[in-house]
This record gives structure tokens, sequence and C-alpha cells, in this order.
């Protein structure tokens, strides 16, 4: 899995998240195209809960997310998308790192629809 790339889009924009080789970004991946809503969460990240949970095989025991962040937070089951960064997270899972359009997503007041697709 080398170069992989997926592209959100919502009210016109497109943020592009370049993804780790790990087990649960194969499964998340396994899973595209999805349609999610995105809500904001802590003035921190932008959440939403998936309908089937990723592996944590191989997973660490958790993570320290930054800003741009593409993550799996395996205790709620959701993806967790950082516009900010933030402290030590147990369970947290990175699945990426947007390469572009993290302002995008920060702007966005309340809910969203967001689709994700895999891209080449």
């Amino acid at each position: 899995m080398e170069d992989v790339k997926v592209k959100l889009t919502f009210n016109n924009e497109a943020v592009i998240v370049n993804m780790y080789d790990n087990p649960a970004s194969r499964d998340f991946l396994s899973q595209l195209p999805l349609t999610i809503t995105l809500e904001d969460y802590a003035q921190t990240e932008k959440i939403s809960y998936l309908s089937k949970k990723l592996t944590t095989e191989k997973a660490p025991s958790g993570s320290e997310p930054s800003a741009g962040d593409f993550t799996y937070y395996a205790p709620w089951g959701n993806l967790a998308i950082f516009y900010k960064d933030f402290g030590y997270s147990t369970g947290l899972i990175k699945l990426g790192k947007i390469e572009s359009g993290i302002e995008k997503l920060e702007s966005i007041q309340g809910n969203f629809t967001v689709q994700i697709e895999e891209i080449n």
C-alpha cells in the first residue's frame, strides 16, 4: 500500500489525505466509498461514528495527535480528524495525514455531510 490517498468532499471543497500503511487504515479503505456526517468535537477535531468498527490489530496503545491527523478512536468507534493539536489519547490510531485543505475543515460550523473516496 504505497501512496494511497483519499479525498473528502463537502460544500464544493476537497481535503486530500495521505493514508498510512497499517491494519486499521487498510480496514478503513475497504469500507470506501463512504458518506458520513462530521460534527465538531471540543473545538479541536471533526468526528463521525462509523457503522463498522475498525481493526485494532498491531495498533499502538495510543497516540498524540497534531493538526492534520486523520485518526480512528477505537474506544468510541469514530473517525477523528484533528484541525488542532491535542494531548496523548489512549486508543487513538493514526490512519493518515491531511496533505491539503485542513483549513476548510476548521472553518465549517455545525454538522456537515462528507463523501470519502480513494483516489489514485
